[in-house]
């Protein structure tokens, strides 16, 4: 039975930049004021099933950063990749698309995301990294937690 199952296999076939979008509300005024950032990242995945064995995993990123109170730059990147996947259990690949891929692809989108800031003449930013394990553990935990939720109303109704 174990001859039957195939060894399990991950390669990254190709990593590209899907969208990004750089936007300076404050116009050039911006570049008059002292430069006191506070900095906001929001983050996010997505999969989606190419076909058998290939996945396409987007991490996206919006960075705002605000300067006295008011926005002066927003970042919004999605950073994608295909993976080749098979052989892992269903546990084994919700993991892998859910941290192991994104946790892949941050150092190409952190990347990014200071070459536009550079290049939209603010100073550079190198994103702090993330530790996407415990995001998709936490992702988990809230999932039980709703289902649970789900679950216990229904019967709660019920005991009135």
């Amino acid at each position: 039975m174990a001859e039957n199952q195939a060894a399990p296999q991950f390669a990254l076939q190709r990593v590209f930049l899907k969208d990004v979008s750089l936007e300076t509300p404050e116009g050039s005024s911006v570049f008059t004021k002292g430069w006191k950032p506070d900095v906001k990242l929001d983050l996010n995945s997505k999969t989606s099933r190419l076909d058998d064995n290939h996945y396409e995993v987007v991490l996206t990123l919006t960075v705002t950063i605000k300067n006295d109170g008011a926005t002066a730059l927003l970042i919004e990147l999605q950073q994608a990749g295909i993976f080749l996947i098979s052989g892992l259990e269903d546990q084994q690949l919700g993991h892998t698309l859910g941290a192991f891929c994104p946790s892949i692809l941050f150092p190409y989108a952190r990347e990014a995301v200071d070459s536009f800031m550079t290049r939209a003449s603010f100073p550079p930013l190198m994103l702090a990294p993330v530790n996407f394990d415990a995001l998709y553990a936490q992702q988990l935990q809230q999932k039980a937690e709703q289902q649970k939720a789900t679950e216990d109303k229904p019967a709660a109704e019920e005991t009135h």
